[in-house]
């Protein structure tokens, strides 16, 4: 399958992949009890990891293995608690560690130092470019780069927005010791570098936080003023950022800007008119799945890799780009949020004209 031509795939190719994953764990399960295994996460700038990596990692565990126990804790963007929680983990007797590091680079050391101890290493979202880690599980965030991207470019051209001199696009980009935020920067550069819409400036947002990216896009504001076409925003908090600042300067239309991870925030701006699209990750899938690859290694089995990166076996999803027009049926529809979640309030006007009861 081509990167281009994934970008509306719902998940019904996601699901059928699982079940083939969860068959081959289910098969192991005999073999596996009693064992316990961390679920670290990096930070809380994003609400998915409560909400949808741990809940999703956690049921596929009890299904698979009623009697493992699984480790959680979520670093808040700070790498001597991740490195504390992962010594922890080991010290709590984790035969198996799935973490999506705060810091890519520092994670190798810690991938060495378990695999020395003969403990398993998955990581999950964000790769470790400088050590091979027993198994990499994530959604293909290059592509997903690439995704935002093109779809910025496909509405603005559409919108009949020609980039006359002067004018363009903003790029903001997520950590800059995240490797996966290095992916997604690849793909958005891929997507925009040909595109016809200059890049007019570009920031690595630190710990994705969103106040930052609401303070660095308000300096580009009074900057650049209205020869900002769009903004192509690496994440749902970074775009949330991104259109507050372009609200405190008063500026409305709020121009084009793109996101990641179908947070409820996020679709509600999409519902609002102020976002354009996101991407809808349902991380449940992937958490599962990270679940199945560790079951396996409990049980002794290689677990299948798809593809390599960063020399590591790899198992890489494939989400949809959502804006309004998909919204309904690729969120609603398919019951990852209901209509409850997202109209209340000052959005129920924009659910009615998106056809959301």
């Amino acid at each position: 399958m081509t990167k281009s031509s994934w970008k509306f795939i719902g998940l019904g190719v996601l699901a059928l992949s699982l079940l083939a994953d969860t068959g081959d764990a289910m098969a192991q399960n005999a073999k596996v009890s009693n064992a316990t295994v961390a679920f670290l996460m990096p930070d809380q700038a994003s609400t998915r990891y409560e909400e949808h990596d741990y809940p999703g990692f956690k049921a596929e565990m009890e299904k698979l293995c009623p009697t493992c126990k699984v480790l959680y804790q979520n670093a808040d963007a700070n790498v001597s608690r991740q490195q504390q929680q992962f010594n922890s983990a080991i010290s709590q007797g984790a035969k198996v560690i799935v973490i999506d590091p705060v810091d890519s680079a520092a994670a190798a050391s810690l991938v060495k130092q378990a695999q020395s101890q003969g403990i398993k290493v998955i990581a999950y979202d964000r790769p470790v470019p400088d050590a091979k880690a027993d198994f990499y599980v994530s959604f293909d965030n290059e592509a997903i780069g690439k995704a935002i991207a093109d779809s910025l470019v496909q509405h603005l051209k559409a919108s009949n927005v020609t980039a006359a001199s002067g004018t363009g696009v903003l790029q903001i980009n997520g950590s800059p010791t995240d490797a996966a935020a290095g992916l997604i920067k690849k793909g958005i550069h891929a997507g925009l570098d040909s595109s016809g819409y200059p890049i007019l400036a570009e920031f690595d947002t630190p710990e994705w936080a969103p106040p930052k990216a609401q303070q660095w896009a308000s300096g580009q504001i009074t900057r650049f003023g209205k020869n900002i076409l769009g903004v192509v925003a690496a994440n749902d908090g970074t775009a949330g950022g991104a259109i507050a600042a372009f609200k405190a300067a008063g500026v409305n239309p709020v121009p084009t800007v793109t996101g990641n991870d179908a947070t409820i925030a996020a679709l509600q701006l999409i519902i609002a008119g102020d976002q354009y699209n996101t991407i809808s990750k349902p991380s449940e899938i992937v958490a599962a799945a990270a679940a199945n690859v560790a079951i396996q290694f409990l049980a002794g089995e290689t677990p299948k890799a798809e593809t390599t990166l960063f020399n590591t076996s790899s198992r890489l999803f494939v989400p949809a780009v959502i804006t309004a027009q998909n919204l309904k049926a690729e969120i609603i529809d398919k019951k990852i949020n209901t209509a409850e979640q997202l109209c209340g309030g000052r959005y129920a006007e924009g659910c009615k004209k998106l056809g959301i009861n």
